[in-house]
């Protein structure tokens, strides 16, 4: 198994257009689909056999203290949990996945996710009101990096499958695998790269259809057949979209300042706090507890009234950035669609009240609140708007959603200054969410096709037949290895020059390299399955512009090249250009 492990580690270290890495993609896609069915079947088993409800979320059955001691109960044992885990176990969620990328090369811990696996289930289950998409993104993305480095593979393969991961996870938690595919460029890896996009594609794909058969097609909401009513209505559209913006704004405000300000506090208690806010905030609308996604299709069948749903917006929208800003193991996505549904249905029902049955069914302006509050608070409009049209099969429920999403997208972002809630929460630990192109091109590029292979090993005392020997083999560098001093490298002619100038020495002769007048150069050392950020990163901290690259097989570890900062430069440049005469 380690022979054939090794040997697809080299392929794909090899090829530049990747098949076999799509193949990974595809597998992928369906270890993330297991896990997540795992997650969810788990999460409902508790809530139905272990908390006695009918189904999923029907909190509203539940008495109101039995809500309350549910809620805070869960979040005091949850707090306990994590009081006893060192401080980088209790990392987990879309942040955590996010920071993993920009500055440990997507290399995500199995044991955080295992940790993220039981925080969520006993959160979702305790009622708190958060959502298992952002935990889901979690668990996916641990499936592709675990798998990759698994395999061995490198880091830029590894961010790869990371992303994989992640879109499979949001395409079998919703059935929407494009909306997947485009979250994951536009939220997670916030770049597009075209060579990552056929893994990325059937990894949505595979785990689409394993979840379509495990739930025998089953959808997480009900949409009736929905009709745009007139094209004036986009005036409604315009104006809807800033008013939703507006929420996602204080959202996301409220959200950062309950996490700033409670940060340092003992995690037991803020936990705990996290349940007791939510049973209260629940007494007058129990809707608000749990992922929601009952809540939203009552909304989209036109069953909740106006004040329930001005309910839902105000209490849902606490109780979330709470738990969030408190820190609890969920997700935020499924609850600004509960928000966003409800704020929507609200505008409906006010309009058709208003001006009569003539426009567009409740659950029509419910939709496009889904999208714009989501678009709005994670700033991805592309991603929310083909949400919206896998969830509806409905293109022409696009246009005013697009002018919803963008106006909602404007508002937050030019007239609050406010972020994507993931870059604003990276940022509120300190930080950069965003590398420039040049980190970009270099994360996701491996060593392989810069390096020099046409190198040397050679000890530092060797004979002057030796040295002749040397010259025969034309390597392009010389690299002295010793036990006491580190790696060296000069260019081959360095002793050319030297045995010129001392060609009356004898074969038998000794010659000592490191005293030759040379260009020496010191060399440390990375393994073969690095990035050129990687490379980039261990020159600037050891000093040094070259690397000795080991390269590790399945049997030996033997160095058999080096990596110079001028190779990786010329790298970069040769991109650059190769881009430029493409477009």
């Amino acid at each position: 198994m380690k022979i054939l492990l090794g040997r697809m580690r080299d392929l794909l270290t090899k090829m530049a257009d990747l098949p076999m890495l799509s193949l990974l993609g595809l597998l992928t896609g369906l270890l993330a689909a297991v896990v997540i069915i795992a997650f969810r079947e788990l999460t409902e088993s508790v809530q139905q056999n272990l908390l006695g409800m009918g189904h999923p979320d029907a909190y509203e059955e539940l008495t109101a203290a039995t809500r309350v001691l549910i809620a805070t109960g869960g979040g005091l044992l949850l707090g306990l949990f994590f009081h006893f885990l060192t401080a980088p176990y209790r990392a987990v969620g879309v942040v955590y996945v996010m920071e993993r990328l920009r500055y440990h090369q997507g290399r995500l811990s199995l044991r955080n996710g295992l940790i993220q696996f039981i925080g969520a289930t006993a959160s979702i289950a305790s009622g708190h009101s958060v959502g298992r998409e952002g935990p889901g993104i979690h668990l996916g993305a641990t499936t592709g990096s675990v798998l990759a480095a698994g395999m061995g593979l490198s880091n830029n393969h590894i961010r790869t499958l990371v992303a994989c991961g992640a879109a499979a996870s949001i395409a079998a938690g919703f059935d929407t695998p494009l909306a997947g595919v485009i979250f994951v460029m536009e939220v997670i890896m916030m770049e597009y790269t075209i060579n990552r996009f056929t893994p990325v594609i059937l990894a949505a794909v595979s785990a689409t259809v394993l979840t379509r058969i495990f739930y025998q097609g089953e959808a997480w909401i009900t949409v009736e057949p929905l009709a745009f009513g007139s094209i004036w209505e986009m005036s409604i559209f315009l104006v809807i979209g800033p008013v939703i913006g507006v929420l996602a704004a204080i959202f996301i405000y409220l959200l950062l300042w309950i996490s700033r300000t409670t940060r340092d506090w003992p995690v037991w208690l803020r936990f705990t706090l996290a349940g007791l806010s939510c049973g209260l905030l629940a007494l007058p609308t129990p809707e608000i507890m749990g992922i929601g996604y009952d809540t939203i299709n009552g909304i989209l069948l036109g069953e909740s009234s106006s004040m329930l749903l001005l309910g839902i917006v105000v209490f849902k929208l606490l109780a979330t950035a709470i738990a969030i800003g408190l820190g609890l193991p969920g997700g935020l996505i499924g609850p600004t669609l509960v928000i966003g549904a409800a704020a929507g249905g609200m505008v409906g029902i006010a309009l058709h009240d208003w001006i009569g049955d003539d426009l567009s069914a409740v659950g029509f302006f419910a939709m496009i609140g889904m999208a714009t509050m989501m678009g709005a608070t994670l700033q991805a409009p592309l991603a929310a708007l083909m949400a919206l049209l896998e969830l509806t099969a409905n293109p022409s429920i696009i246009l005013p959603g697009m002018l919803a999403v963008v106006t909602a997208n404007l508002t937050c972002s030019e007239l609050f200054k406010q972020q994507s809630i993931f870059v604003m929460l990276m940022r509120a630990r300190g930080l950069d969410p965003h590398h420039d192109p040049f980190v970009q091109s270099l994360q996701s590029k491996g060593i392989h096709d810069a390096v020099e292979h046409n190198v040397h090993a050679t000890r530092n005392v060797i004979t002057i037949l030796d040295a002749k020997a040397i010259l025969d083999m034309n390597p392009r560098f010389i690299v002295i290895r010793s036990a006491k001093e580190n790696p060296t490298m000069f260019p081959l002619v360095d002793l050319v020059n030297w045995l010129q100038d001392n060609s009356d020495l004898n074969d038998e002769d000794k010659l000592t390299l490191l005293d030759i007048p040379a260009e020496h150069n010191d060399l440390a050392t990375i393994d073969s399955q690095a990035s050129m950020f990687d490379a980039l990163e261990t020159m600037d901290r050891e000093n040094v512009d070259a690397l000795l690259v080991e390269r590790r097989s399945w049997q030996s570890a033997t160095s058999c090249c080096v990596l110079t900062r001028d190779a990786i430069r010329d790298s970069y440049r040769f991109d650059t250009q190769a881009a430029t005469s493409s477009s």
